[in-house]
């Protein structure tokens, strides 16, 4: 007796075809943004990199190899380490209250409290303002008779010359710059408030929690992916610093507010070393770099349980 022929086993090849199909239709979806990506981020970038180690013109005929001159010389310019120092100063002095004060904001805001929107409105209008008018406005109220040192007057304070000292310089650009992220920081510390779970809360309450346990124990772990965000974006936001010091300062007195944006805008366009202003800005793209990958372990690692 003749045995049923089983059915034959479907062949790979059209599987095979329409993978193949499938990849080709989504290469030539990507190749527009591919392109875009390339010509306008990973060319300036490669081409930074070489220009980094040439010395002369920024066009190819006119650039000179030189090496790991521009690095080597990082090292030994004092006017670099003293930016660097400054930048370093107004960084960490601008992220920490822009961390701490939008957090307790948030805090506030997120509970039902009278004009709450009213609030959040208020709060979030100087991220949207121009910087440039900004530091026009903080210019205008920080000059010598400008009215900051009108109310100084008033309770018997002497006219301070707040951007033409070396001291006090510096605080007005982390003073505008805070004021700058404040509102960006509080936005995304309120979504993040939203994303904890009220049930641990109600928990909390009814194992006899305070405020503060609630702040510490929930609160604070609950936000700790949204706090490496904003700890990041706001670190890079004050890295790339350059209205402030190029409208309120122009990088003095004595230097003490050139940040590090500002200095390679004055040595590629004002000096024209271009090959020295790209190896700033290289280092700058790694420090940034960093900052990124950082932030993505961090992130990474809170989302494991």
């Amino acid at each position: 007796m003749n045995q049923r022929s089983l059915p034959a086993a479907p062949s790979e090849k059209p599987q095979r075809h329409n993978s193949a199909s499938e990849a080709l239709e989504a290469w030539l979806l990507l190749a527009p943004a591919l392109m875009l990506l390339g010509v306008f981020v990973i060319y300036p970038i490669a081409y930074l990199i070489y220009l980094s180690f040439t010395a002369g013109s920024f066009t190819r005929s006119g650039a000179e190899w030189v090496g790991l001159r521009n690095y080597w010389r990082l090292l030994f310019d004092p006017d670099f380490w003293q930016v660097l120092g400054n930048t370093a100063y107004f960084t960490i002095a601008t992220v920490l209250p822009s961390l701490v004060v939008p957090l307790g904001l948030a805090v506030l805001l997120d509970r039902a409290i009278g004009f709450r929107d009213l609030l959040r409105s208020a709060y979030f209008i100087p991220s949207i303002t121009s910087l440039v008018a900004a530091g026009l406005g903080f210019r205008w109220l920080f000059q010598t008779d400008g009215w900051v040192n009108e109310l100084l007057s008033l309770v018997g304070i002497p006219a301070i010359p707040w951007l033409g000292s070396p001291t006090w310089a510096m605080p007005v650009l982390i003073l505008l710059s805070f004021w700058k992220q404040i509102g960006f920081n509080l936005v995304v510390f309120l979504a993040g408030l939203q994303a904890i779970s009220l049930n641990l809360y109600e928990a909390a309450e009814l194992d006899g929690a305070t405020a503060w346990q609630q702040f510490w124990h929930i609160t604070l772990p609950g936000l700790r992916p949204t706090l490496v965000f904003a700890a990041v974006t706001t670190t890079i936001f004050t890295l790339r610093s350059f209205e402030q010091p190029y409208v309120m300062t122009g990088g003095g007195p004595l230097n003490t507010t050139n940040l590090l944006v500002f200095y390679i805008y004055n040595q590629a366009f004002a000096q024209f070393d271009f090959g020295y202003a790209a190896a700033v800005t290289t280092l700058l793209l790694a420090v940034t770099l960093l900052l990124v990958y950082v932030q993505l372990r961090v992130s990474r690692d809170a989302d494991q349980p």
